[in-house]
Parts: C-alpha cells; structure tokens; sequence
C-alpha cells in the first residue's frame, strides 16, 4: 500500500488518501504516516466513518496511548476516549497545545468527527516551529532562555460571571486536581530535531518575570505563531479524523456556530517530557508526573 500526500498549506498540513483507516494499517504504511505528521505537523484523512476502536487502532500507530484526560472522564466504556462537545462557555476556542499542564503533554492528538454544524465549528492549526524560525534573531536569544508556567487553571476565573451552572461544573471537574508545570518557552521536537515555541493558553505567566512582563512576552511571541502563513482552517465534514503533532502546534476550535450540536471523540498518544534548547527537562510545580494518564514520564 502507497499512501498519497496532498499539501494543503504553504507551511502546514497535508491531507492523505489512498488508505482505508477502518482496516489494520501495515508497518511500512504507518512508518509513511508518521513520517507525514512529522512533516506536514497535521494530517487530515476524509471519509473515514471511524469507531472508537479503529479509532484507538489508528491512533496507536504513533505510539502508547493516554487516558482520556488527566481529569475530564472517559466516554463510557472507553478509558482512552474524550467526548468533545462544549456548551456554549467551554469550548476551546482559545490557541492552546493540548494537556500541556502535565509534565509529559500528549505526542499526538487524534480527532475524529460525529456530528458537525452546517455551518461553523473549524477548527484552526498552527505551526509552532515555523513561527520559532520567523522570529529575529535577538527575539530568538530571549525565548531560548525563557521558560514558562502552565497550569489547567489557567484563565477559567477571568470572567466567572458569565459561566453557566453546566460550565462552573466542568470547571469543578477541570481543576479537580491541580496541575502547574514549567515547560521551556522553546522546546526541541524530538522526532524531527527542530526547535518551537511550545506556549499558548494553558501558560499562566513567564517563570521570574511579573505578570504585565508575561503578557506582553507571551502576546508578542503568540503573534509569531498565529500569523496567517502559518496556520491552517480545517473545515470538519462527517467521518473526517485529523491528526496533529501535539509537540509543535497550538489549535483553536473557532465557537461560531450558537447551539447547533457539534460532537468529535479525541485520542491522545502519550509523549515525553520536553526538553528545552540547552537540553533541561521541564519539572513539576504541583501535583504529581500524572501517570495515571500518561505512563511514558521520563
């Protein structure tokens, strides 16, 4: 089997075909795969009608799974599984990388749709390393030094009067245990080599800086990742699973689409701790290495 690769972006993103997910997917075709996804960064595969198992089969090609999440349940009957259905108020429209707040964040997420809005619910990728590579030299120098706390408290109680009695309840379940990692500002992929700026919103400040200093770094640095050329829309049809390296972009699920039903089942492959250009390790805060979730801490 030869798979086909379609860029879709000058800068990220590929779409493949000629491979039919539902069925077991051979060494010498998975070795192509994640080959592409180191690549390309995220790689959409149409048509694909997906169950959870196939859906855990597929992901599996990457590496060992996680749990669904560190502290949002399961769907029923499948520990691996996360439901992604916000009301209105919990949706991740916000750029992020996902779990981000654990010392050893996912690999790779894999995301694959149920049910999708006539209209809205894109969901947006960026490419961190592009965004690194972009900056100035002298920006560069400063954010190779940088290294950042995240938490998943992160900015829930900046507007907690306008959450509803269903989004103060995911929050509860959210923060039930609190997680506050530091994480280099600059982090190397380990597959690929390159360096990227690994923040986003799960970042709480700059470690040593003050809180004005950390936002007016971190809004100057997101600027880098967000720029148009490197980012990439993707339009959900049914049947669609994506998948992206969780270590070199951000994501944001644009909320545009009022209370139409939108529903996607995520799987997430467990990844390493990062490490930053002078070769530290990232460290814990508070709270624990989360293995009950990912059991690759190193």
């Amino acid at each position: 089997m030869s798979i086909d690769i379609t860029r879709l972006g000058g800068r990220i993103g590929a779409e493949i075909s000629g491979v039919d997910l539902r069925t077991p997917v051979d060494e010498v075709t998975a070795k192509e795969i994640h080959d592409a996804l180191v690549e390309h960064k995220v790689l959409v595969f149409r048509g694909q009608h997906l169950d959870d198992e196939q859906h855990q089969r597929f992901a599996s090609i990457f590496g060992p799974l996680t749990l669904a999440h560190p502290t949002v349940p399961s769907v029923d009957g499948q520990a691996n599984v996360l439901e992604v259905a916000g009301a209105e108020g919990a949706r991740a429209n916000a750029w992020h990388t996902d779990v981000t707040f654990v010392v050893a964040p996912p690999k790779a997420t894999t995301l694959r749709s149920l049910v999708i809005p006539p209209y809205g619910g894109d969901t947006l990728f960026a490419n961190t390393a592009a965004a690194y590579t972009d900056l100035p030299e002298h920006l560069r120098v400063l954010a190779d030094r940088l290294w950042a706390e995240h938490s998943n408290e992160y900015d829930y109680a900046e507007h907690p009067q306008f959450r509803s009695a269903e989004v103060e309840e995911y929050h509860k379940v959210f923060v039930s245990t609190r997680y506050r990692t530091a994480h280099p500002v600059v982090r190397v992929n380990p597959d690929s080599g390159q360096p990227n700026l690994f923040i986003g919103n799960f970042v709480t400040g700059i470690i040593g800086l003050s809180r004005t200093e950390s936002r007016d770094i971190l809004r100057l640095l997101q600027h880098y990742v967000t720029r148009p050329e490197n980012t990439l829309r993707h339009k959900w049809q049914v049947g669609d699973i994506v998948v992206w390296d969780n270590r070199t972009t951000q994501h944001y699920a644009a909320d545009d689409y009022g209370d139409l039903a939108r529903k996607l089942h995520r799987v997430t492959v467990a990844g390493d701790v990062p490490v930053g250009t002078d070769g530290t390790k990232s460290y814990i805060l508070e709270g624990d290495e989360a293995t009950h979730y990912t059991p690759q801490v190193q």
